[in-house]
Formats: C-alpha cells, sequence, structure tokens
C-alpha cells in the first residue's frame, strides 16, 4: 500500500459503503480548503449522496475529520509495520521506519495531509481517541529505539521526540528537490549511531 497515494478508505459493511467513499471526498476537501472552509454539501456531492445522508455516517463535521484523521494514522502504521517485515538489526530497522514515515509524509496524499495540518478542536472525546492512536503509532518507534545498543546515558524517549518532531515537520523545512527521504533517515540514523552527520 502507498500511503502518499489516495487509496481508497478502508472497506465496511454492505451497509456502510458510501463511508469510504465519504471518506475519501472529505480528505481530499479538508486537505484542499482546510476545515473551516470545507463544505459539507461539497463533501457529500463529491462522494455521490445528499449532505443529509452524511449524518447516517457522521454526527458532525468535527466527527468526520477525525475519522480522516483515524484513518490516515492507520495508513501510516499498517506502512511501517510492512515495511519493517523481514528486517532484521536495530539500526537498519530504525532506519527503514523513518524512510517509510518520511514517504508518507512528503508523499502529498490527502489523508496524511490532513493528520499533518487539520487538527480537531473542539471535540474533547474525539481529541482522547487521536492521542491513543497517536500514541499507539509511537509506540513502534519506542520499541525500534529501546532496541538500539544507545549509550545508558541518553534518554531513549528524548530520541523519539526527536526523531518524530524532525519527520513530522519535513514537509515544512525540506526543499522541493531536495535530501530524500532515505538520505534523510540515513543522516539521522548515522548521526544517533555514530554522533556525527556523514
Amino acid at each position: 500500500m502507498n500511503v502518499g497515494a489516495n487509496t481508497p478508505a478502508t472497506k465496511y459493511s454492505p451497509r456502510d459503503n458510501k463511508r469510504p467513499q465519504l471518506l475519501d471526498a472529505a480528505a481530499s476537501h479538508f486537505a484542499e480548503a482546510g476545515y473551516d472552509a470545507a463544505s459539507m454539501r461539497e463533501i457529500a456531492a463529491a462522494a455521490g449522496m445528499k449532505a443529509g445522508s452524511m449524518y447516517y455516517y457522521f454526527p458532525s463535521k468535527e466527527d468526520l475529520l477525525v475519522a480522516v484523521h483515524e484513518e490516515g494514522i492507520r495508513r501510516i502504521s499498517e506502512e511501517v509495520v510492512a515495511a519493517l517485515d523481514g528486517q532484521s538489526g536495530p539500526w537498519i530497522r530504525l532506519e527503514v521506519a523513518m524512510v517509510t514515515h518520511l514517504r508518507a509524509l512528503l508523499g502529498g496524499g490527502d489523508y496524511v495531509r490532513v493528520v499533518i495540518k487539520v487538527p480537531p478542536r473542539e471535540n474533547v472525546k474525539a481529541r482522547a481517541r487521536l492521542v491513543a492512536l497517536r500514541d499507539g503509532y509511537e509506540r513502534i518507534f519506542t520499541k525500534l529505539i529501546n532496541a538500539l545498543p544507545l549509550a545508558t546515558s541518553t534518554d531513549a524517549r528524548h530520541v523519539r521526540l526527536m526523531i518524530l518532531g524532525a519527520m513530522n515537520w519535513s514537509p515544512t523545512w525540506l526543499r522541493s528537490g531536495g535530501d530524500r527521504p532515505h538520505e534523510i533517515a540515513k543522516s539521522f540514523v548515522q548521526s544517533l549511531r555514530f554522533g556525527e552527520c556523514p
């Protein structure tokens, strides 16, 4: 699966057969217009349904945004887990996970763009759900970093925060035509492993 591509959302039962199209349409509109400017009527039309029918699937616009976030995080998580399958060696595994994460963020897919740029704001329960999802994803990197032969004085939590923070801001700081994901990941890993950038 290519996370950066706009592949269809997760399939549901026939009763929910419009949900994937609705999520895809919402991801596209939120990514292009932002939360406030995105029109529920336009999202419904893009999904081939009437605006009122949307509320069968999502009680509010905020709930729809949260669902797009959940789908985006799920896609990135699945892509990283799949990339790690069969990989051995703690440093190689970290580098592979970083490359996959960066490719997802820099690939330009609608779901990932929403996860990065359009955070939910009002729904406290929704925020809690997304924090739980994010924490679950970050546990992948926690395990990878804990497996590294780091110096005893190195705080693994700080390493995780540094790596994820830098990667998550890469769409902002990376110049067009600049370093590619595997080059960035390799540089980070070598810096962490040997104490210097290549």
